[in-house]
């Protein structure tokens, strides 16, 4: 009897095929995810085990990630790496206003771990998930090599390679995008000055600058602007570069040392007419793309890592038929993509204006947001949970 049970978990084990075609975080932990619920998965990266830790970013994770970490049982050995932060400080720099979010700000479940939400460096978090997958027995690496993007035996196909997807032309599926005049320029810098566990937002008429603690005096600067403005200055002398970033900065706060080489990159936001082409599924970057003022890209990434989780363990339970997954997921993910979508084009064209209009409507809106607990409370939880779980909650 017991021979026999075992022979039909292996069985069940390798009932799904899957193929995944980037190994970036996403494709990754979508990789992880889908070994431990007994897929077969074989991981695509034209980039080699060595390469693929080797980018110099630093992600901010929310609480909706926070969760589907813990879920995979890597939060724990992730915790050494993860800087939290306890204040998200706002500054509207045009106005001279000033709001903050701490935890208390938070639902009464998220105000349990201690944190408005973490920092966490790309080479820590790849290093866990390649170990992790290299000791899956159902994971085949092929890391290194370039695949064709067709099903090849496998059940399901997952794009997971970045915004500029060869799969998603491949596959003919066509992008509705906007080009924003601002580029995106991130490094690591040494800072004296800032508030202890706290990141900051400032709003800037050039674009939004977000300062991110990653423990000690070490802070990812993610500065937007005109892209050849942050070309320029991603090409400036060290000296150069932390002379035009103290301009910027707020009072107290001053730039010391230059950790990295900056990269500047240009910023839109995007969305694939389809999620998905018969049995193939984009993921990630590889559908769509946002700003990235307040951190919502990477989590809006593993959010769609977190619904096929969901979709994948019915179809383990014959609930639902692996074909129809695809078109399923498509739909479940279509509100989230359009309202996170929205929400940061509104912020970024509202705070990054100057017109008379805007600065009125951003005066009485900064001085609700720091008087008013519940306004507090209703944003942070769309940045942190998603903003869904406050439309449900709305309706409910």
């Amino acid at each position: 009897m017991t021979r026999l049970h075992g022979a039909a978990l292996e069985l069940k084990s390798v009932a799904m095929r899957v193929k995944i075609l980037g190994a970036g975080p996403t494709g990754s932990l979508l990789a992880l995810a889908l070994a431990q619920l007994g897929a077969s998965v074989r991981l695509y990266d034209p980039l080699t085990v060595e390469e693929l830790p080797k980018r110099s970013r630093a992600y901010a994770l929310t609480h909706s990630s926070r969760r589907l970490l813990q879920s995979l049982d890597l939060w724990d050995p992730l915790n050494s790496h993860l800087t939290p932060f306890t204040k998200l400080q706002l500054d509207d720099q045009e106005l001279n206003r000033h709001t903050c979010f701490e935890i208390d700000d938070l639902s009464i479940q998220n105000q349990a771990h201690g944190a408005v939400g973490w920092i966490l460096d790309h080479r820590p978090l790849m290093e866990l998930l390649l170990e992790r997958l290299k000791n899956q027995p159902t994971v085949s690496l092929d890391l290194g090599e370039l695949d064709k993007q067709g099903l090849d035996g496998h059940d399901l196909v997952f794009a997971a390679d970045g915004p500029a997807s060869p799969t998603r032309e491949a596959w003919g599926i066509k992008t509705w995008s906007h080009r924003y005049q601002q580029g995106c320029l991130t490094a690591k810098v040494l800072l004296r000055g800032a508030g202890p566990l706290t990141a900051y937002e400032l709003f800037r008429a050039e674009g939004p600058l977000a300062v991110l603690p990653m423990g000690g005096d070490v802070f990812q600067v993610v500065w937007s602007g005109p892209l050849r403005c942050c070309q320029e200055r991603a090409g400036l002398h060290p000296s150069h570069f932390l002379d035009q970033l103290a301009a910027v900065l707020p009072e107290g706060l001053q730039p010391d040392v230059l950790l990295d080489h900056p990269a500047a990159f240009p910023l839109q936001l995007s969305l694939a007419h389809q999620l998905q082409r018969g049995r193939g599924v984009l993921v990630g970057e590889s559908g769509h793309r946002c700003h990235p003022i307040g951190g919502q890209g990477l989590n809006l990434c593993w959010r769609d890592v977190s619904t096929l989780i969901k979709l994948v363990r019915l179809s383990n339970k014959d609930t639902l038929p692996v074909a129809k997954l695809p078109r399923l997921y498509a739909r479940s993910r279509f509100l989230d993509l359009v309202c996170v979508g929205l929400m940061t084009d509104l912020t970024v064209r509202m705070f990054s204006s100057r017109n008379l209009l805007m600065l009125m409507l951003r005066m009485p809106l900064m001085v609700l947001l720091a008087r008013l607990p519940w306004m507090r409370q209703v944003l942070l939880k769309a940045m942190t949970d998603g903003p869904i779980t406050v439309v449900r909650l709305l309706s409910s």
